[in-house]
């Protein structure tokens, strides 16, 4: 039986309390150096309670924000005392992270004491937020987190952007343990320096990481101006009704599925340094109201950087279980606790220290949607898309820019095509799955880096046919006006991602570089490559699968 909508005084908390996350995404995207945090938004802001329980999100970069309580646990262990004032950073995806251009920042949130409760006054205007201190003059007692991850344009590494083919973790850039980086209130200036000795721009990842900081200062605002509006006992009793009711919909959802085991498997196409497809392979046990997801006969972890943590596991099933949930579920902790994931230790998904990771978190994670969808579908198949793009497509060129001098990364993710679905044609030339960001704008690159887009169109015609057809991938070149070292993390050149119900796949992509010269040199889809001046990058994107066999007239 479907969950009861929530009453309209939880209703009205929970419209509160997500829009504190919403406005700290707001002021990281405005307050950013890069153009990848500004322009893409590639970042994630979210508000955890002082057990490290997920409260509430923005609507982010789904990646990011399922394996983001992960990072909270981590400081938590490392540093049980936490001053007002403190805050902390880290990126190790062994400890907490995911891979290390996420650097994510944790400020714990004190709450001035406060005797007795409001008695029945009304409760402080909406001016308050804007109004809240910014000091940290009236320690209290830890109430919860205010959390901001974000992809940095470079950290360092062997590459350009830091996101390349890799063997080994220490190839792919400075790696933060959790580390506390302002003790009450004052910088540690030691640790900003050390990060920065690491990385290629550094006035960028130090605007950038300030920024983050400015975002979770008004997540700490808002929580406590939120506090501020209803007396304790029943501020707590909010907090609980709404992740209980996240759990009742998740409960509701799963239930409503048939009873039973449903496996399904899929390929990635190698990890850089071999082409031999590595496997991943996922059974999901419905029972009742419960899901257990196990990730048994996945392939062990591989030498190339296609591994990842086992909470970019985690962030998948959110993610996918969450849609079948659709609108009106609170996206908390309650949504997981029907959720419980299984990943073989040492494999592909669960990877350990010294595995690399780059590709983990953009590859790796959208092939763990495809193969969870792919279980759905025997469980729900006309509720289940086809399959989208499958990939991120990460594009990271660097060098030297002669009209400053300084070295400079550029990184993005570039869309491709959705999977269509029962009664709608996927979306063409759009972010799929478990990224979630913008394009740079041609005005914005052009701008800011020594490059100048050639061309940047939708892909027509590689979506696959059917009934509802799949979304088209995209072009985009790329000419280089400097010489420079490049990076493609990619995958869907071989095969096209599947179609849904007889639907047809969608077309494979591909990349090359054009030469100045006029020859033509193909890139495989997770390699290293140089341009010289006037050579330009190509990518075409994969469209996304067709749903339902292909009418004839």
């Amino acid at each position: 039986m479907a969950e009861s909508p929530l009453s309209a005084r939880l209703e009205i908390f929970r419209q509160r309390l997500v829009a504190v996350p919403e406005r700290m995404g707001e002021t990281l995207a405005r307050t950013a150096l890069s153009a990848n945090i500004k322009e893409r938004r590639d970042h994630s802001c979210a508000l955890f309670d002082a057990a490290g329980r997920l409260l509430a999100q923005a609507a982010h970069i789904p990646v990011h924000l399922g394996s983001m309580g992960e990072s909270v646990a981590a400081v938590r262990r490392a540093f049980p005392e936490m001053a007002e004032g403190d805050d902390f950073l880290l990126n190790d995806p062994y400890e907490g992270g995911t891979h290390l251009p996420d650097i994510t920042l944790i400020m714990p949130i004190h709450a001035p004491a406060r005797s007795g409760d409001m008695n029945g006054a009304p409760p402080p205007s909406a001016a308050l937020l804007s109004a809240a201190p910014t000091g940290h003059a009236e320690a209290g007692r830890l109430v919860g987190f205010a959390v901001t991850r974000a992809h940095h344009a470079d950290v360092g590494g062997a590459s350009p952007g830091s996101m390349a083919v890799a063997r080994s973790i220490h190839e792919e850039g400075v790696r933060i343990p959790p580390a506390r980086w302002y003790a009450r209130g004052v910088e540690q200036l030691d640790l900003t320096r050390l990060i920065l000795a690491n990385v290629r721009t550094p006035q960028e990842r130090l605007g950038d990481l300030h920024a983050q900081r400015a975002a979770a200062e008004i997540g700490r605002q808002g929580l406590l101006a939120l506090r501020a509006r209803y007396e304790e006992a029943e501020l707590e009793r909010l907090q609980e009704s709404l992740l209980d009711y996240a759990e009742r919909r998740m409960r509701a959802v799963i239930a409503a599925l048939p009873e039973g085991d449903y496996a399904a498997s899929d390929l990635l196409e190698g990890d850089g340094f071999s082409d031999a497809p590595i496997p991943i392979r996922v059974t999901l046990r419905i029972r009742g109201d419960k899901v257990t997801v196990d990730f048994a006969g996945t392939s062990q972890a591989v030498a190339g950087c296609v591994n990842c943590p086992a909470s970019v596991c985690r962030a998948a099933a959110a993610y996918v279980f969450a849609c079948l949930a659709g609108d009106g579920l609170p996206h908390n902790e309650g949504m997981h606790r029907p959720i419980h994931i299984a990943t073989p230790e040492g494999s592909l998904i669960n990877a350990r220290y010294p595995a690399a990771v780059a590709a983990g978190n953009v590859e790796t994670s959208q092939r763990l949607v495809d193969v969870l969808l792919g279980a759905l579908a025997a469980a729900a198949p006309d509720r289940i898309p086809a399959a989208s793009a499958g990939t991120m497509n990460s594009l990271t060129l660097g060098g030297v820019d002669r009209r400053t001098g300084r070295s400079f990364a550029y990184y993005e993710t570039i869309g491709g095509g959705s999977g269509a679905a029962k009664g709608c044609s996927g979306e063409s030339g759009v972010q799929t799955h478990m990224t979630n960001t913008r394009n740079t704008p041609i005005e914005a690159l052009e701008m800011e880096f020594p490059m100048r887009v050639r061309r940047y169109a939708i892909a027509r015609g590689t979506g696959g046919g059917g009934e509802w057809r799949g979304g088209d991938g995209l072009v985009r070149e790329i000419t280089a006006l400097v010489p420079m070292s490049g990076a493609l993390l990619a995958d869907r050149h071989r095969t096209g991602p599947a179609g849904r119900r007889d639907g047809l796949s969608g077309e494979p992509g591909r990349a090359a570089i054009l030469h100045a010269d006029g020859r033509v040199t193909a890139v495989g889809c997770k390699s290293r490559f140089t341009l010289s001046a006037g050579d330009t990058i190509q990518i075409v994107t994969p469209g996304g699968g067709g749903w339902g066999a292909v009418q004839i007239a």
